[in-house]
């Protein structure tokens, strides 16, 4: 099926591919994921009931905002312990007052004086650490409640919830200790999978071109952040990490095709567009075989330069083929 004969071979020019080196290209596909640098957990560090849900999945949120409220017994023991402690260094600082002005005149001995001031200043600690610890909890000393809010540390897309009305929320009950999972998407990460024969043309730093199948009139830019040290035993590729800021329309999960130039240039056959021929998705040419017959030859076609076509493989630079298959397939249905 591949040898065709005509009766005039000599209508049908030949000519000789060129040689032709350009940087080859790499394609892969590949799939959005969040940078996970800037993927945040929000933990409430109070255990309790959730009674309040101000956020869902998918919703973004700015730094600050209120995501749920908690109530919580974490609550009333931090302000328990902090009113004892308040109350114990207004007593060791009464004393200590008082046992300064003794020494001065001369009632009590210095070492009671260190005792009275030690006293004051473990108090002085003890007070410091039952506020930090309402401050950690989110609680106002002025204003106890034992509702505890849980605000989102930065701003982004929450990616997971794992908390629901009424549930257990916190590190110290059955419930999850990480509330909502919240991902900074202005920059996220494209893994793709690269076979091990293809990944001494890549380099960390490298320039890549993404395309969208949701967007195909828009090219965006990334470059190479990590090449897997580890390949999959099972199909013998390696992860690669495209790092690229986000316009907008990237969507966790999304399906991309990422395109690699080459790091040194190849040799590659160029021959005109008209000398291809396009059949069942797959490219032809033919070329002179003896006496008056062609035969038809599958090549692997690369990008076009001007009204030229370059050849990734199936035929060499210098081979002949011929200029107008469309000439040569009229013919041959002729006959």
């Amino acid at each position: 099926m591949s040898l065709v004969s005509v009766d005039k071979p000599e209508l049908f020019p030949l000519v000789a591919a060129e040689s032709y080196d350009a940087q080859n290209e790499l394609s892969v596909t590949g799939t959005v994921n969040p940078d996970v640098a800037r993927e945040i957990p929000v933990i409430s560090l109070a255990s309790g009931r959730v009674v309040d849900i101000k956020a869902r999945l998918d919703d973004y949120v700015k730094k600050g905002q209120l995501l749920l409220k908690i109530q919580s017994l974490d609550s009333s023991n931090a302000f328990d312990t902090y009113l004892k402690a308040r109350n114990d260094e207004t007593m060791n600082n009464k004393a200590y007052v008082r046992a300064k002005d003794l020494f001065a005149h001369g009632a009590i001995s210095q070492s009671m004086l260190e005792q009275a001031e030690d006293a004051e200043n473990d108090s002085l600690a003890d007070l410091k650490a039952a506020e930090e610890q309402l401050e950690t909890l989110g609680i106002d000393k002025n204003h106890p409640s034992p509702i505890v809010p849980v605000y989102s540390p930065i701003s982004g897309v929450i990616i997971q919830q794992n908390v629901t009305q009424a549930a257990a929320a916190g590190v110290t009950y059955s419930g999850s200790a990480t509330a909502f999972t919240i991902a900074d998407l202005s920059s996220v990460w494209i893994i793709c999978d690269v076979y091990e024969n293809d990944i001494p043309k890549l380099a960390l730093g490298q320039s890549t071109t993404i395309k969208l199948s949701a967007y195909p009139d828009r090219t965006l830019t990334g470059h190479v952040s990590d090449i897997g040290p580890v390949l999959d035993p099972q199909i013998r590729t390696a992860k690669v990490r495209i790092e690229i800021p986000n316009p907008g329309i990237l969507r966790l999960g999304m399906f991309v095709n990422a395109t690699f130039q080459s790091l040194k240039k190849d040799h590659f056959a160029l021959v005109p567009a008209p000398a291809i021929l396009h059949l069942h998705d797959r490219d032809w040419v033919f070329v002179p075989a003896d006496g008056n017959k062609f035969r038809r030859v599958e090549v692997k076609t690369g990008k076009t330069v001007g009204d030229k076509q370059t050849i990734l493989s199936g035929i060499q630079a210098g081979q002949k083929v011929v200029s107008n298959v469309l000439q040569l397939e009229t013919t041959l249905e002729g006959q």
